[in-house]
Order: C-alpha cells, then sequence, then structure tokens
C-alpha cells in the first residue's frame, strides 16, 4: 500500500440505489494508487447477522463499517476499505463489506445475486455469515450460490449445450469460509469431537431424498463443493447476552464480551492474514489494486448493460489496458535512465549504445513484470518500436551536442588564426608556413580535448574544409615559395583531405555496424524475455489445468 495513502474509514466502492449500480469515481482513484499485490477479503450475508462487526476487526477496528443497531441494513451496495496487510509487507488488504441481502426493503431480489456475484468476483477470499447452524434453511438462504453459472460467464463461448463446466470456475474462484454466528450445538459426530470443517463437510453431504427442499439444499452443497474446493468453517458464540450491550458492540469493552467469542474472532483473523491468498486471475495474473480499480469497473459495467459479467472478456479488456499502461511506463523508465546515464555529447556511439542497451533491457523488464496475455506480442513491438524512436532521438541530441561543443572548441581555438588572417599577417614571404603551423597546432590542441563525441571528426573536416580557399591565396601570394613547391604542397593539402574523408567513411561503416549490433542485442533480448514470459505462463497454466483435473475428480468422489 502506497506509504501515502491511509484510508481512515470505509468508502461506498460500488452504490446501490434503488438497484441501480454505480462505481464511485473516489473509490477508483484510491485504487489506482495501490501498485502493490492485494489481498481482497469481502463478506455477504443476510442483512443484521453481524457482518460489518468482523470486518471491522479485521481491519484492527472496533469502528469503520457501520454496523447499525436496528432491523435496517445500514450498508448499501459495497463499501470498501484499505488497509496495510497486518503481516504480509507488501500487500494490501482490501476489506468489502457488501449490502445485507434478502433486505424486505429491495424491490428486486435479482439484485441481491448482483451483489453476491459481485463479491465473488472481486475477492480472494469470500466469507458468507450465517446465524445459527448449517441445515436446510440456512443451505435454501444461500440459493444465490446455484444462480452463479446463470449470473457468470468464465468464458466468452460454452460448450455446444451451452452448459458450463463448474470446473472452469475453480481457478478464479475465491477460498471460502463459511462463519456460523450464535452457534449453539456441541462440535460432535456421536460422541466425537469434530472441527468446525469436518462440520462443514459432514453439513455439504447430499442427503436422500425427493422433497424439493431436500433438493434445493442438495443443489447449494453441490455448488459449493464445486465451486469452492478450498473452504473452511468458523463458529462464533453469542458476543453476549446483554441485548443493549450488542445493540453497541462496537462500544463495547472486550471484558463486557464473552471470551470464547473473543478468541473465535481472533482465530478467524489470525486464519485470514496468514493463510490466505492474493487475488490472482487466471494463468497466476496478479491482480494489484489499480487492476482491481479496472475490474469493478468492467463488471459493473457488464451488468448495467444487462449481460453476464465473463471472466475471459474481463481478463482482455485488463490485458489491454495493462498492456497499454505497461508500454508507455517502459518507454518513460527508457526515457529517464537514458537522460539520467548518459553524459551528452557521449564520447563515443559505442558509450551510447551501450547505455541504450542497458536501458532498454531494464524497459523490457518493467514493461513484462505489468503485462500479461500479450499473446501475439503486439504490445511488446509497440514498446520495441517506441523506443527505437526514442533512440533516435537521443542519437540526434548526442550529435547535436557534439557538434555544438565541437565548433566552439574549434571557434575558441581558432580565434588567434582568424585574426592573423583579417590582419594579413599571413601575406608575406614564408606566410604560408606560418600559416600551416599555427593551423597544425589548432588541429592538435583539438585533439587534446576531450569528450568531443561522434561528429568530432565531422565538425574539424568542415573547419579544415573552410580554410582551403583561405590556404591556396596564401601559398600562391608567398613569394619565397617556388612553382614546384606550391606544387607539392597543393597536392599535400589534396591527400590529407582525402586521407581526413576516408578516415570518416571508415567510422560511419564502423557507426553502421555498431547500430546492426545494437538491434541485434534488441532482438536477442526481447526473445529472451519473451521466452522466459510465456514459459512461466504455461507453466500457471498447467498447474490451473491439473488444479482443475484434481478438483473434478474430488467433486466425482465427494459423496
Amino acid at each position: 500500500m502506497a506509504p501515502e495513502l491511509k484510508m481512515l474509514t470505509p468508502i461506498c466502492l460500488v452504490e446501490n440505489i434503488n438497484e441501480d449500480m454505480t462505481v464511485n469515481k473516489e473509490a477508483i482513484e484510491i485504487l489506482e494508487k495501490i501498485s502493490q499485490p492485494v489481498v481482497v477479503v469481502a463478506i455477504v450475508g443476510l442483512y443484521r447477522t453481524g457482518k460489518s462487526y468482523l470486518m471491522n476487526r479485521l481491519a484492527g477496528q472496533n469502528h469503520g463499517f457501520p454496523l447499525g443497531s436496528t432491523v435496517q441494513s445500514k450498508t448499501k451496495g459495497i463499501w470498501m476499505w484499505c488497509r496495510p496487510h497486518p503481516i504480509r509487507q507488501d500487500y494490501t488488504l482490501v476489506l468489502l463489506d457488501t449490502e445485507g441481502l434478502g433486505d424486505m426493503e429491495k424491490g428486486d431480489p435479482r439484485n441481491d445475486s448482483w451483489i453476491f456475484a459481485l463479491a465473488l468476483l472481486l475477492s480472494s477470499t469470500f466469507v458468507y455469515n450465517s446465524v445459527g447452524t448449517i441445515n436446510h434453511q440456512a443451505l435454501e438462504q444461500l440459493h444465490y450460490v446455484t444462480e452463479l453459472t446463470e449470473l457468470i460467464k468464465a468464458k466468452s463461448s460454452t460448450n455446444s449445450d451451452g452448459v458450463q463446466d463448474s470446473s472452469e470456475f475453480v481457478s478464479f474462484f475465491p477460498d471460502f469460509i463459511w462463519a456460523v454466528r450464535d452457534f449453539t450445538l456441541q462440535l460432535k459426530m456421536g460422541d466425537n469431537d469434530i472441527t468446525a470443517d469436518q462440520y462443514l463437510d459432514n453439513a455439504l453431504k447430499l442427503i436422500p431424498g425427493e422433497n424439493p427442499k431436500v433438493q434445493a439444499s442438495n443443489c447449494a452443497r453441490e455448488s459449493i463443493r464445486n465451486f469452492f474446493p478450498s473452504r473452511t468453517c468458523f463458529v462464533f458464540d453469542r458476543p453476549t447476552n446483554d441485548k443493549n450491550l450488542l445493540a453497541n458492540i462496537e462500544n463495547a469493552r472486550e471484558d463486557q464480551l464473552d471470551p470464547k467469542f473473543l478468541e473465535q474472532t481472533r482465530s478467524f483473523c489470525s486464519y485470514v492474514f496468514t493463510c490466505e491468498k492474493s487475488k490472482t486471475l487466471r494463468e497466476g495474473i496478479v491482480v494489484t489494486g489499480n487492476r482491481l480499480g479496472a475490474l469493478v469497473e468492467t463488471y459493473v459495467n457488464a451488468i448495467n448493460s444487462g449481460e453476464e459479467p465473463c471472466l475471459e472478456n474481463a481478463v482482455s479488456t485488463l490485458a489491454q489496458r495493462e498492456n497499454t499502461a505497461a508500454v508507455q511506463k517502459a518507454a518513460d523508465y527508457y526515457g529517464e535512465q537514458m537522460v539520467q546515464r548518459v553524459r551528452f555529447p557521449a564520447d563515443t556511439l559505442e558509450e551510447l549504445l551501450n547505455e541504450h542497451s542497458a536501458c532498454e533491457k531494464e524497459a523490457i523488464a518493467v514493461f513484462m513484470e505489468r503485462s500479461f496475455k500479450d499473446e501475439d506480442g503486439k504490445f511488446q513491438t509497440q514498446l520495441v518500436a517506441t523506443i527505437q524512436n526514442k533512440k533516435k532521438d537521443f542519437l540526434l541530441k548526442n550529435e547535436e551536442k557534439s557538434g555544438q561543443f565541437c565548433q566552439k572548441v574549434l571557434n575558441l581555438l581558432s580565434k588567434d588564426l582568424m585574426q592573423s588572417i583579417s590582419a594579413g599577417s599571413f601575406c608575406v614571404p614564408g606566410g604560408h608556413q606560418l600559416y600551416m603551423d599555427l593551423r597544425k597546432k589548432i588541429e592538435q590542441d583539438y585533439c587534446q580535448v576531450p569528450r568531443k563525441g561522434v561528429t568530432a571528426e565531422e565538425v574539424l573536416q568542415r573547419f579544415l574544409h573552410s580554410q582551403a580557399p583561405i590556404e591556396e591565396s596564401i601559398l600562391q601570394s608567398d613569394k619565397a615559395l617556388t612553382i614546384r613547391e606550391r606544387a607539392m604542397a597543393v597536392e599535400k593539402a589534396k591527400k590529407e583531405a582525402a586521407e581526413k574523408e576516408q578516415e570518416i567513411l571508415t567510422a560511419k561503416i564502423q557507426e553502421e555496424q555498431q547500430m546492426k549490433a545494437a538491434l541485434e542485442r534488441t532482438f536477442k533480448e526481447n526473445m529472451e524475455q519473451l521466452e522466459r514470459k510465456l514459459m512461466l505462463e504455461r507453466e500457471n497454466l498447467l498447474r490451473e489445468q491439473q488444479i482443475m483435473l484434481q478438483h473434478k475428480e474430488d467433486s466425482n468422489g465427494f459423496v
């Protein structure tokens, strides 16, 4: 969680007004600032069953989510509270409290189903909160889980008969916790003590009979087993028998509450903090705060448009958004690093290209870390093209800085020479030799200046080329030279000019070879990082398929 981001109180994430759901932009802005992976705990259940109390305890607070003290439901929609994870330092804990199911004030009971489905889609840990015992009535009230395949699509296309395989949901459905409040039974089976988890597993065994109520509860049993291979149960004693204290439990001191209830609450919180996973999508895609915000908007938009939220489509939409952002982030990183590392003008092209290669490698790693499902390499190709354009800009900048610096150096070194030419100091017998000595001195001093950059020879050649007519004039007017000496001086000047041109041409060829080698390094680095990414994705996909296969075998063997 970002150090500067501190949520002192919850905020509404999805508003539910007259059964119309809207996303709270302020809440999305909070999520967008969270770049850490998130552990998302959502709680659902009938209204007035104490859901908000448990969520406040997970937040480490007595107050926060409104508890309410009447039969009227207080929480409308889905409320969010982002907290630093108490154990996992690099993770953010996102708590989602939902409006009570079965509120008689609601006009459309399907609204409850959407709240249930949304909480399920967004969470990594899904807590179902109920009161009493896990019996036929409790399972009938959990009919929402039997409707999931009608409300949610795992893939954009289903089987030919339109039926969705429940194993498709396993890879992205959260861990399931059934919290049973005001539990009055003894955890026993026959004469043997059992755990709360064993109590839940036993309650999920199918009951023989054709009675419609039995069939309805059996349907919920099968759905829970099929959708949630990872499930556990917590039972809670009544916090207190004092009705007044119970109505204001957020203000109660710990010594006023049942010690067993307090211990059960601490055990529940400890389990959530230590045993629960972070939010991931299919193929091991880690959900950060900003990704969670995008998922919220995608799912709510689908619901409002009358469509079933589709996990495959949501991941594709998220991938487009994240990969576009990943390209921008990586390109910005490359540009920032080049500005920091390259001292303009670079002494040689090789020096600049080495920095480019290092920055590009790191930028691609930045892209790979954030991107996912770039199956055709479209976004990675876009990044490479963007970096190449930025590289061209840096090359041009380097040439400009080099040219400016070299010209400035030559202007300083040739100041006396130009003044002597203007004063006619070389229009005397022996003036040509005086001129050549001074010019050679300028060339020698110029060569001694460090870090002139890639245009050093070109700028010097332009300077010498500009001096050629002056040298010719001084040479022809020098009375101390014979005709043969003048001819030899002309030939020497032509030879030196040709040698300089050849040196520049050779340097250009060498630069082209260096540029080609840099492109080859870029291609190789891209392929290596892409192969590592694809290997990781293949491993995640294989692991997911194994989980689905194991789940099918376990479900077939569960009676």
